[in-house]
């Protein structure tokens, strides 16, 4: 399951910035892509951020849906749970990836003040 070793990586770069601090919330923006299940990634860092960081350390995640542009017809296309790399609306494959690949961190939320 690859998603532990996404959240010890996300776990170090929250404990990197949040600097001794609680951490109290973070925002995760996570691609279709990607291909994480959000339930497994839960469940992984809740073991995680117990033996990382201080605090609640909420996880949020937000699923960015894969899209696809059409260098042909300019049409964009929303995939669904089937990975289709072609155009909607005129079957072309020649096709560029405008979103679904994300990993990305988008806010920690942290206590005002370091633990001592």
């Amino acid at each position: 399951m690859h998603e532990v070793a996404l959240s010890r990586q996300l776990a170090r770069i929250v404990s990197r910035h949040a600097a001794g601090r609680e951490v109290l919330e973070v925002e995760l923006e996570v691609g279709h892509l990607r291909q994480v299940v959000p339930e497994a990634l839960q469940f992984a860092w809740s073991a995680v951020r117990k033996n990382t960081l201080s605090g609640p350390a909420q996880l949020n995640i937000t699923q960015i849906p894969a899209v696809i542009a059409c260098r042909n017809c300019g049409a964009r296309t929303q995939m669904g749970e089937v990975l289709d790399f072609c155009c909607a609306k005129c079957s072309s494959r020649e096709v560029t990836t405008v979103s679904g690949e994300e990993f990305r961190v988008v806010s920690i939320e942290v206590t005002s003040e370091r633990k001592q």
